[in-house]
């Protein structure tokens, strides 16, 4: 029984890591500005998320992971975990449809813009934005993973939806 029980949690956290520890990782060198840092930070999530009792976080898996990647992350930056910037081509994903040179070049230079707008926004709409349109969160994910409000969350990814839109259409002209 403990061979099938143990079985059981180890498929668990297997198709808990391979759904999120591309997401995870992406979110950490978001708050780092380091690849390597990251994959440290993702790999300390997954080890905590291993030694929790199953029931604590079943029902809000994402939401914890996230929080503790956030809180993980966060801590190695004020301890002066190594800050060098990504760059854009490693901070986004391709898309895995193949479409063709002139459309990726339009889509790449589109994305490499606004990722660079985005960079001038304040660190908290950059965070609610990358967890709303990079993972998925609902609002009250988000909220749980910032300790924001859902109105808060709301709030800071309106104005920033609004500040983006601007700036593209001041670019534009």
């Amino acid at each position: 029984m403990k061979d099938e029980q143990r079985s059981f949690e180890s498929n668990w956290m297997r198709s808990i890591v391979d759904a999120h520890a591309a997401d995870l990782t992406r979110y950490a060198a978001s708050i780092l500005y380091d690849a390597d840092g990251a994959k440290d930070v993702v790999q300390d999530v997954f080890l905590r998320l291993w030694q929790e009792p199953r029931a604590n976080v079943e029902g809000h898996v994402l939401p914890w992971l996230f929080r503790v990647c956030r809180n993980r992350a966060l801590d190695v930056r004020r301890k002066g975990g190594r800050m060098k910037r990504l760059d854009e081509a490693s901070a986004a994903r391709a898309a895995t449809d193949a479409p063709g040179p002139e459309t990726v070049t339009e889509q790449q230079d589109s994305h490499a813009q606004i990722l660079q707008m985005m960079q001038a926004l304040p660190e908290n709409q950059q965070e609610v934005v990358r967890l709303k349109f990079q993972n998925g969160m609902s609002y009250k994910e988000i909220a749980s993973v910032t300790e924001l409000t859902v109105t808060n969350v709301g709030f800071l990814l309106h104005t920033a939806i609004n500040t983006l839109r601007a700036r593209i259409v001041a670019s534009g002209e």
